[in-house]
């Protein structure tokens, strides 16, 4: 029998004594392949801690910028160069700048989910999981937040800040609309109704609980409840089942698919550790300024 894709994979990871950490909206046969499944900064930490001298990070590329910056002394390959974020390309250095011109007693939270070059000009990083925990604990009053607008708004709502937003997106979340969720409401009747905070407010009014990808899949698994629409990037559904046998997943959209996220493929996996190609570096002084934002908000 000729070798399989993974089997070709986990040959060149023991040659190059690599890791694959494989972001929870990847493709499910990526995420088959994966020795890390989670999300961004969760999967940069672990393998920040592991021995592997090679990180194939299977997301998009501030994912790899961010495991370069945890593990410096590791060579971050991204399989495909083009897999970026929309969202974090809506803010630049110059544009958050401007704010900073225009607001100078505000400090500046930069969601992760954002260039190194933005998390360098910025005071400390927050993820979807602990944003309003970050902007409620700093002293400052006023909070420049970018880029996404809706998680932004949705700090502001749990904390007495003034945030100031700026115009990002995520353009897959903003697909979903409220008649969406009440379509999935109606097709599945008692079905808990589970949203990430980077959708719209209309959504988020209406859903049962918001949470981050980490959040969904860690209430999912305590829940005593069988059955969940899911208000995300529909890639987490085939982990969601995976870690959940006998309870059942919905997507609020068939369509909330990030497109630059399946640009990874087992093929391109291949490729990368085969030449050891698209290697993802942060050049100084760019990186400690980068490094210190993203670790001003781990725990010490």
């Amino acid at each position: 029998m000729p070798p399989t894709l993974a089997d070709k994979i986990n040959a060149l990871k023991k040659k190059r004594n690599a890791v694959i950490l494989v972001h929870s909206y990847q493709s499910p046969e990526v995420q088959e392949i994966a020795d890390l499944l989670g999300d961004s900064l969760d999967l940069s930490m672990a393998a920040a801690k592991t021995k592997a001298d090679c990180i194939v990070f299977c997301g998009v590329h501030f994912m790899a910028e961010t495991a370069h910056l945890l593990a410096p002394g590791k060579t971050v390959l991204l399989p495909d160069m083009a897999a970026g974020c929309p969202m974090a390309d809506m803010v630049s250095v110059e544009s958050l700048r401007a704010l900073k011109a225009r607001h100078p007693s505000a400090a500046v939270v930069c969601y992760v989910n954002t260039t190194a070059a933005v998390k360098a000009e910025s005071d400390i990083c927050c993820t979807s999981a602990n944003a309003v925990q970050i902007v409620s604990g700093l002293a400052a009053r006023e909070i420049i937040f970018v880029p996404d607008r809706n998680l932004g708004r949705f700090v502001a709502g749990k904390c007495d800040k003034k945030i100031i937003l700026a115009p990002g997106y995520c353009h897959v979340h903003m697909r979903m609309l409220p008649e969406h969720i009440e379509a999935a409401r109606a097709a599945y009747p008692g079905a808990e109704v589970l949203v990430h905070p980077e959708c719209s407010r209309s959504v988020v009014d209406i859903a049962d609980k918001v949470f981050s990808t980490t959040g969904m899949c860690a209430y999912a698994r305590a829940s005593s409840g069988k059955d969940f629409i899911i208000g995300t990037e529909t890639g987490i559904i085939n982990r969601l089942k995976n870690d959940n046998p006998g309870k059942r997943f919905y997507p609020a959209l068939e369509l909330a698919v990030c497109h630059n996220m399946k640009k990874i493929t087992l093929e391109k996996v291949i490729a990368a550790l085969e030449e050891m190609k698209h290697a993802v570096t942060v050049p100084e002084p760019i990186a400690s300024k980068a490094k210190k934002a993203i670790e001003a908000m781990l725990p010490a």
